[in-house]
């Protein structure tokens, strides 16, 4: 498989935001929950874990949602290089998240990537259903995907998931996988 870049989009937490270690940190500075470590996440709804009732959960996720947080976001390790390189092919580079609104990730982005606004372009869905309709009116065939579930619903809709390989997807699935963004780089046609 390769991948023409103006057939791609991203999505931003898990695959190039390291969303799950931040709410690792606020978890333990803000809250005092230690010992949960990024392997333990196991299930992509953070309800599931253990020591973490729902009204910290809803805490912690408004926290990164809203930008509230002392901790930093980071980007998944090489996703910036990566990235890039595809916006050099084709621009903007398409950014679909489930966050209800990408005003707090959209500096992040540009900052990280050293890019201009125009260079980028970021759909907020408000929730996973909704994103093969963004994917499907910019005519991407190839969407990079954390949460499985997601996955499942792209490939109905004739888009093809790239599962980001994360704790919380080892189920079996049909999708072609990488396990970091030297592998997915080896899948994009950069000629």
């Amino acid at each position: 498989m390769m991948i023409p870049p103006s057939e791609l989009a991203f999505d931003i937490d898990g695959v190039f935001a390291d969303t799950m270690s931040l709410f690792i940190d606020i978890a333990r500075s803000d809250f005092g929950i230690t010992g949960l470590k990024y392997e333990d996440i196991t299930e992509y709804d953070l309800c599931t874990l253990a020591g973490i009732d729902a009204g910290i959960y809803i805490d912690i996720i408004m926290c990164i949602l809203e930008g509230r947080h002392s901790g930093t976001l980071k980007e998944i390790e090489g996703a910036s290089d990566v990235l890039k390189r595809v916006n050099q092919r084709h621009c903007p580079t398409l950014f679909v998240t489930a966050r209800p609104n990408a005003d707090q990730v959209y500096g992040w982005i540009l900052d990280t990537l050293c890019l201009e606004p125009e260079k980028i372009d970021i759909v907020a869905t408000g929730s996973f259903e909704d994103k093969q309709q963004a994917l499907l009116k910019n005519g991407i065939k190839y969407f990079v995907e954390d949460r499985l579930e997601t996955c499942f619903t792209l490939s109905d809709a004739g888009i093809q998931p790239i599962v980001f390989k994360q704790p919380w997807n080892r189920k079996p699935h049909p999708f072609c996988e990488v396990a970091n963004w030297q592998e997915l780089e080896s899948l994009i046609s950069f000629d």
